[in-house]
């Protein structure tokens, strides 16, 4: 069994690579090719914490596997992230464990790349101005990731800190070919932006639909079971698409309250979920029709992406000679 630590994963994983395998997957998960049944968790409420197990199988990717994930929000800004995981890969074709390696990466950048084949997808191809909502793991994996589909030239950062936000742009702005600025507010960080990445753990929304121009695409792939990231009047205005609709409007922890909550009051019903990302793919369902329209693309996360990961990272590993074989 092969055992692949965090550094090895990093240094594995092609972006642009997941990114294309990514549409593969996601197509296998809306034509029902791929088994993805609902994650289960165990709560740890008095640290408002839980581990969620997440099984999956897509045929693109030839791996079996599951991965276990633990949410601490409570870690956000200190020496440990909020997700944190491993993963544990078989062969479909026998069920003999493969490989045990690092989850927490894998998380973190291929949720930063479904975004991004959500805006291959759906974002305007004149998008130039980006704006990160957020200033952890996930707004450095998304800005890295949209550089990669969209001809962005610049990027502004905002978060409730206005000093991590600041150190957050530094850091982009030494790594990306881009003008990367700090905005004082989520406001002006939206203001023009053509596309737009929401990474918080917000209670209030942080997206507003008064902050939005025309044409903009939004992505939101934070959760936060006391609040939410986007308000009722940008996802009724917006078309809607999503990795999966069972998945989206299933209840906590594998539903998203963006969704659930305006439906439960009325302000939107079910099938204001235009499509899923795999129907865009096979060009089962439309996407966006005008340059005006806004789109939004709300993540909860399936299993699917960490699979076509986790099979691009073994077969890496195994070209390279990567990883430490172990007898279990």
């Amino acid at each position: 069994m092969l055992v692949l630590n965090r550094a090895q994963v990093e240094s594995l994983l092609d972006l642009d690579a997941l990114i294309d395998a990514l549409a593969a997957a996601m197509a296998d998960l809306s034509a029902g090719r791929a088994s993805v049944p609902d994650r289960t968790a165990a709560m740890v409420p008095e640290r408002d914490g839980f581990l969620a197990a997440m099984p999956g199988y897509a045929p693109s990717t030839g791996v079996l596997m599951s991965k276990l994930v633990s949410l601490y929000p409570q870690n956000a800004g200190g020496p440990l992230p909020t997700h944190q995981g491993v993963i544990v890969a078989f062969d479909p074709d026998n069920g003999r464990p493969l490989a045990l390696l690092d989850g927490t990466w894998i998380t973190a950048i291929r949720t930063g790349a479904c975004s991004a084949l959500s805006a291959r997808l759906l974002g305007r191809e004149d998008a130039v101005t980006l704006a990160v909502l957020g200033t952890g793991v996930q707004a450095r994996t998304h800005a890295r990731a949209m550089c990669r589909v969209r001809p962005i030239r610049r990027i502004r950062v905002a978060g409730r800190d206005p000093s991590r936000a600041a150190a957050l742009a530094a850091e982009l702005a030494a790594v990306l070919a881009v003008e990367v600025e700090a905005a004082s507010s989520y406001q002006e960080a939206l203001d023009g932006a053509d596309i737009a990445c929401a990474t918080t753990h917000a209670v209030e929304p942080v997206v507003r639909r008064a902050w939005l121009t025309p044409g903009v695409h939004v992505t939101s792939v934070g959760y936060n079971r006391s609040g939410r990231e986007v308000d009722d009047a940008t996802v009724a205005d917006a078309l809607v698409f999503v990795e999966s609709r069972h998945a989206a409007l299933a209840p906590f922890p594998a539903g998203s309250n963006d969704l659930t909550i305006p439906i439960r009051d009325g302000v939107i019903g079910p099938e204001h979920i235009r499509a899923e990302l795999g129907e865009l793919v096979a060009n089962t369902k439309p996407g966006r029709s005008s340059p005006e329209q806004i789109t939004l693309y709300k993540s909860v996360g399936v299993a699917v992406p960490d699979a076509a990961a986790a099979a691009l990272v073994i077969r890496a590993a195994h070209v390279q000679g990567v990883g430490q074989e172990v007898q279990v």
